[in-house]
This record gives structure tokens, sequence and C-alpha cells, in this order.
């Protein structure tokens, strides 16, 4: 990696910087499903930078490379996973491992691009540069984004499907690439029934961790500073930022707070699943989980005085019930009353 790309962002790259960029001319001259999910994504992002990128490119295109650069297998893992773990905004470089890295200063210097970009200019014939050099195709993103009240079930082109709970927002592509099904779960909670692909796996980030799977079902739900996993079938592997790696075998879930604190357990299939069957599971909730749960099921505001929310511990089941339903049962069991009044719920001792 150049000493210039460690100090700058690509959100800063000039004309120069991006012909003298390792992996951008690795992305123009021997595309691969690698570079190509991080290009994509990174211009997406930077709409701007696509007419100097695209006069970059042109040039990158127009030199003769005596051999084409190429990745070993372990090179190719590595520079994967550091692409998953690049922030999604910034574009940080996955870094190369250091065999690849001599190789790849043997065939392209710093100075000898820098001599390529001088002698293109004085002497633009010598390299044949295309006057409107083209773009490698750009790939859509499709963002669904459900409200409180509101889940929907999302089918991917794939045949993998997802349930998207209330309050939940999830992005992937138009079209996924040939070696890699990648998705991003922004906020909230979702079920994954993942159709099997033995040569593609399906990564889902989660802020900066990742689940990694090739055909399976599991539950993502990040809510609150606490990322939850559960696998349901298959097997599933988690990867947190801090280099941490669990692997899930069915019926355990693990646990990832915000502090970096990982724990593993056997989880209640109706508990953690059933919403995306239409079943409101209570299992010894709070208040004010009870609350949140209600808020988010149903869409409305909860309005309480006078409860005293320390005593309480509350369980029910509920399949595909209305609100006024739901709070009676509550109401009958825990001693309160409530008044329903458009999205609002008042509830009193």
């Amino acid at each position: 990696m150049s000493t210039s790309r460690k100090h700058k962002k690509y959100e800063e790259f000039g004309f120069e910087d991006f012909v003298a960029d390792e992996f951008f001319v690795q992305w123009v001259k021997s595309p691969d499903e690698n570079n190509l999910h991080f290009w994509e994504k990174w211009l997406l992002s930077n709409p701007h930078k696509k007419e100097v990128v695209a006069e970059a490119a042109g040039l990158v295109r127009s030199i003769d490379y005596k051999e084409n650069v190429e990745f070993s297998d372990d090179a190719y893992i590595e520079v994967f996973e550091n692409i998953l773990k690049a922030d999604q905004e910034d574009g940080h470089i996955p870094e190369i491992c250091s065999t690849e890295k001599s190789k790849w200063y043997m065939l392209l210097s710093l100075r000898n691009i820098a001599a390529v970009f001088i002698i293109g200019f004085t002497s633009l014939i010598l390299f044949n540069i295309p006057e409107s050099p083209k773009m490698v195709e750009e790939i859509a993103w499709i963002t669904k984004e459900n409200g409180g009240g509101k889940k929907r079930v999302v089918h991917l082109n794939d045949g993998t499907v997802i349930h998207l709970n209330s309050n939940s927002t999830i992005s992937y592509p138009e079209r996924f690439t040939d070696s890699l099904r990648f998705v991003i779960l922004e906020k909230g909670e979702a079920f994954f029934d993942v159709a099997k692909e033995e040569r593609r796996p399906f990564v889902v980030q989660v802020n900066e961790a990742k689940v990694a799977v090739l055909g399976t079902s599991f539950n993502v739900n990040n809510r609150e500073g606490q990322l939850e996993v559960a696998l349901v079938s298959g097997k599933v592997k988690v990867n947190d930022n801090q280099g941490n790696q669990v692997v899930l075998n069915p019926m355990e879930m693990i646990e990832l707070e915000e502090t970096g604190h990982m724990s593993k357990k056997n989880f209640d299939l109706m508990q953690v699943t059933g919403w995306k069957d239409k079943y409101l599971v209570f299992t010894n909730d709070d208040f004010n989980s009870v609350v949140e749960k209600i808020e988010s099921w149903y869409g409305v505001k909860v309005n309480a005085t006078g409860i005293n929310r320390g005593n309480w511990a509350y369980t029910g089941l509920y399949y595909d019930e209305s609100l006024e339903n739901v709070m009676e049962g509550i109401a009958q069991t825990s001693r309160i009353n409530y008044e329903i009044q458009g999205r609002e719920v008042y509830v009193t001792k």
C-alpha cells in the first residue's frame, strides 16, 4: 500500500491518486467480485467522483501491462474480509498480504505510475487514451424500511426470503455478484431464510459485525446497542470488529454488546422468532419491555402514569390479535386500566 494512501481517503483523491492506487488499478484492469463490490458501493456513496474516476480508469485501461495482477486464494480471502470490515462511508482500503504486495509493487510501483502519468500527458498517442472511457456497470441498491406497526416479507433474486420486523431497515443490491450475496441490516430485526449456494456465501452486515452463511435460517435483532443472532437451522459464523469469531449451531444464539462483550446461549424458538408468524410473545417481561413491544408491534405511543414499574413480570402469548384484545389481556392480569385514543394508549394503575 502506498504511503500516501495510508493518510488519504478516497473522497480526497484526485486523478493522479487514483491512477497511482494499486487497488483501483486492480479493479480497472482485472475486475473480480471482491473489488467490484467495494467500488460499486463507493461510487454510489460518492457520485461526485464519477467523472474523475472515469478519466483515471480510461488512462489505466490504456496502459498495456505485461501480465495481469492475480491474487492467491489466501490473499482473496484476506481482501474480502477486510472489505467487509471497511466502513461503508469512508472507503477504507483493505490491506494485502506481504507476498502479494511485493508482487504488486514489482508490476506497478508508484514511480512507474507517476512516469506513465507524465508521459501520458506529453505524448498521449503512446497510450491511445479513449475519448469516452466506460465505467464498470453499477448495481443499484434497494432499501426497505418499516415503521412502527409494519412488517413485510422481502424476496431476493437468489430465492432468499427475509421477514422484516417493524421499526427495521434493510438494504440489498438489485442483483448479487457471482461470488457474494451481501445485505445490510441497518437497524431493527429480520429473519433470514437463505437459499443454499455452496459457491456464493450470504453475508449480513450489522453495524460492525458480519454474519456469514451458505444456506440456513436465522434471526438477527439489532436494537438498543445489542446485537442478537439466533440460528434456527444450518450454521452461521459471526465476526465482530475486534476480530472475534463465533460459529453457531442450530438453536444457539449469540449476544454481542457495544462494549465488545460476547456470550452464547440456547434460546426459545417462539420467543425469538414467533414475531414473523404473527405471534406476540411476552415472557416474564417487565413493564418497559411490554411497552416497547406494544409500541413497535402496533405503531402506537403508550403513556403510563402511576405505574409501579419495578414489580412487573408479565407473560402472555397472542396470535394476530388486535391492540384492544392484547391490552385487555394485560389489564386483567396486571391490575391496570387502559384507554385507546387513536394512536395513543393511556395506562393507569
